[in-house]
């Protein structure tokens, strides 16, 4: 063990390594921030802090907050304030605050001095957008539905919890998301100006919705530079519990709505407004049915209101997280493609699509320079975490100029190739190979397949949960593919397996491990796989229709489909994946008795996306079938009463691995089984 590959090697040390997150620019294009979250002192979870990175990538990267509740969601003023939310105490509160505080708007001035609140409310402030040009400030807060003014909502809040009332009652769909519960409140939008950052300067916002419903959940929102105007994301309830996101603009001095963008067959997405004020793009996704995929697409409408023009007719890519150039003659935007997800910029007048960037990098927080010199972005790849970088704005293929951000590279236990095969039906196939350091045909690495979720994703970017190089570190070999329903490769790709999952996916991802296994430097008889939602679907199908892997890990996992399709967060959208019948013939419990394959087992109770009762069905479909006298099963079963789809907390996270590397450190390498000592 190299002491390079140390970060990797120890699971502590690698927890410990702070991340990345978030790009904002100063308007006038001097100044660069992100957050950087890192371990508290008892190392139980994670804490952010914002810095700034020189934009010029000439001096260091420097801390600009320190608490212990921490720092998120950051913009700036035009004048170079710096806005962010935090629970962190106001200093100039009563001294018997709650330290349950939820989070205000506070704001560091420009010319330096202490951060200081310039906005709170009882449901906490967050996620600001600040106006270029005039400075309006729009905001999210979580608010009572029957609340009118901060003073109201701050009594019935406050009842509430001296009554300890956390009761819910719902009038709709739905009732949860991901891994918290919605209501008894909702978001709703506030707008407020600041002129300046002078030290007794508040914020006061009103209100632009005092009637949302569920309308702004997880709304995605933009204000014009003038502060005239707000185009946010608008849910709107349909028959049998559907939810369609439509565009709605808002008048920021009347709080007047009108609908911009709402059409039967489509959703919208991700809404920015010109330079110019003069109009919209979004992200256009087409309703699926259970034969037809989505299609995702950028859209432009005049901010007045009109028809959607489709910005780039025939471009085969799915794009995301729009910006307008400097000028507005062009957006440029993010989309997975062949194993990367590069940024391009698409021409206005025109439609041409350019691929900006020419690395194997995936590319996040777009934020243009105001001069229209530059695009800063966070870059991160299969083997690099996220960093700031910094692209020419119109450069085609061009290498990133990486930036001296807050956290230095982290070295590698090994090294990154592809691997490609021909499916069954001729389609080109292709994966991510991580080597270990020293693997050879005299030394052949053990090797796990690593079957990505989403379905509509690809494996192209870091992963800080399911990280590859911590396998390496140990000596194995982790193969990455991109099977049917994997994003980047044309809509066709996706098409292959859609409405049957077992199906091309399944002879998608044998067929590339065949194609890696045939290398001299793989063991093809110590082999595992693992997956973790719709990969662990994928774990859980490939564990009922063969025996070749030595033992299966199968996290957050679909397993009966009859069960996951009403009891997930977001049934309205599973209605429109499946038919019944095709639900039936892809569901793994079908195929349990077929099982022979030890199984880790692993979900958590807040999962709402995939509902612990999967993991719960599966687990008694295991031990139901034991064939043992005293009941005695190969497989284990690692449950988190607290976590989420994603086991995110510090220490749980640690034992996630101790208790994966120790599964397939028994059944594939023949290593005797020893229970972590906090599980002991």
């Amino acid at each position: 063990m190299t002491d390079d590959a140390y970060p990797y090697a120890d699971l502590d040390s690698y927890q410990a390594q702070p991340r990345v997150a978030g790009l904002a620019l100063a308007p006038d294009g001097s100044r660069l921030v992100t957050t950087v979250a890192t371990l508290d002192p008892k190392r139980t979870r994670w804490v952010n802090a914002v810095w700034e990175v020189d934009p010029a990538g000439e001096q260091p990267a420097r801390r600009l907050t320190r608490s212990a509740k921490g720092e998120s969601g950051v913009a700036f003023l035009p004048d170079g304030g710096v806005l962010f939310g935090s629970a962190r105490p106001d200093p100039d509160a009563d001294a018997g605050s709650d330290d349950d505080a939820p989070p205000a708007l506070w704001l560091l001035p420009a010319g330096g001095g202490e951060a200081r609140v310039v906005a709170k409310r009882a449901g906490g402030v967050g996620g600001p957008v600040v106006a270029r040009d005039a400075g309006t400030v729009v905001v999210a807060s979580m608010t009572l539905p029957s609340s009118i003014t901060a003073e109201d909502e701050e009594g019935r809040r406050k009842a509430r919890k001296e009554a300890k009332v956390s009761a819910i009652l719902h009038t709709g769909y739905p009732v949860r998301y991901w891994d918290h519960d919605l209501g008894p409140d909702a978001p709703r939008l506030l707008a407020g100006r600041t002129s300046g950052s002078g030290a007794d300067e508040r914020l006061e916002l009103r209100d632009l919705t005092p009637a949302p419903g569920a309308a702004l959940f997880e709304a995605g929102y933009d204000v014009s530079a003038d502060g005239a105007t707000v185009v946010t994301t608008w849910l709107r309830p349909g028959p049998g519990g559907t939810l369609r996101s439509t565009l709605v603009a808002i008048d920021t001095a009347t709080g007047e709505q009108r609908p911009l963008l709402d059409d039967e067959r489509h959703e919208y997405a991700d809404p920015r407004i010109s330079p110019d004020g003069s109009q919209v793009v979004a992200v256009r996704e087409s309703l699926s049915t259970p034969y037809e995929p989505p299609d995702l697409t950028l859209v432009v409408v005049p901010l007045s209101g009109g028809q959607p023009r489709d910005l780039a007719p025939g471009w085969d890519r799915w794009p995301h997280g729009p910006r307008w150039s400097a000028d507005g003659s062009a957006v440029l935007a993010v989309a997975d493609e062949e194993g990367a997800s590069p940024v391009f910029r698409v021409d206005e007048a025109t439609g041409a699509v350019t691929r900006l960037t020419g690395d194997a990098g995936a590319y996040t927080e777009l934020a243009v320079a105001v001069d229209g010199s530059a695009v800063y972005a966070l870059r991160s790849a299969v083997d690099a975490a996220p960093a700031p970088v910094r692209l020419d704005a119109s450069t085609p293929g061009q290498q990133p100029v990486h930036l001296r951000g807050p956290v230095d590279p982290l070295p590698l236990p090994g090294r990154l190739e592809e691997v490609t095969a021909t499916a069954e039906d001729g389609t080109a196939l292709r994966a991510w190979l991580v080597l270990p350091d020293g693997a050879s045909a005299e030394a052949p690495a053990p090797t796990v397949l690593w079957i990505h979720g989403g379905p509509l994703a690809s494996s192209n970017n870091w992963s800080w949960r399911w990280n590859p190089w911590l396998m390496a570190a140990r000596g194995w070999a982790v193969l990455m593919p991109d099977p049917a329903l994997s994003t980047g490769y044309g809509r066709e790709v996706v098409r292959r397996g859609w409405g049957s999952w077992g199906g091309a996916p399944y002879t998608d991802l044998m067929t590339m491990t065949d194609a890696a296994l045939a290398r001299p430097d793989l063991d093809a008889e110590r082999t595992a796989a693992m997956g973790g939602s719709f990969g662990g679907y994928m774990a859980n199908w490939v564990a009922g229709h063969t025996d070749r892997f030595r033992a299966i890990v199968s996290h957050a996992s679909l397993w009966a489909l009859d069960q996951f399709g009403p009891t997930t967060d977001a049934s309205w959208y599973w209605s429109r994946e499946m038919t019944p019948e095709m639900a039936l013939a892809n569901s793994p419990h079908r195929h349990a008795d077929a099982i022979v394959t030890p199984m880790l087992v692993v979900h958590g109770d807040k999962d709402y996306r995939v509902p612990i009762g999967e993991g719960l069905r599966l687990w008694w479909d295991l031990a139901s079938r034991s064939k043992q006298p005293d009941g005695s099963l190969p497989h284990r079963f690692l449950y988190f009463p607290d976590e989420n789809h994603w086991v995110l907390t510090p220490r749980h996270a640690t034992i996630w691995y101790e208790v994966v590397l120790g599964f397939l450190g028994e059944h594939v390498l023949g290593q005797a089984w020893e229970v972590p000592e906090l599980l002991r």
